[in-house]
């Protein structure tokens, strides 16, 4: 059964990225070698600071438009009080 995330990662200029995958480890690796998305490639080194596991891809992909849409201060909520201290 394929199992599916949406994940956030914190950025080293402190912003947050959310996106999905099926391989949270080679996704965070593609991230931090600059093979991931646009956005993180002058970013880096990320760090995996969230995820959600799902049973389908389109759950987990809307998930993370759900996410993207929100303001910072909310996608900091969603993370523990010792992620947050973290930030």
């Amino acid at each position: 059964m394929a199992v599916y995330y949406t994940y956030m990662v914190l950025c080293s200029d402190s912003s947050l990225y959310t996106g999905y995958t099926d391989d949270l480890v080679r996704r965070v690796r593609a991230h931090n070698s600059g093979k991931g998305a646009k956005y993180t490639r002058s970013r880096r080194p990320v760090r995996l600071v969230y995820w959600e596991k799902f049973s389908t891809k389109q759950q987990a992909m809307q998930r993370e438009y759900a996410i993207k849409q929100w303001p910072r201060r909310q996608k900091l909520q969603l993370l523990s009080e010792e992620q947050r201290e973290c930030l």
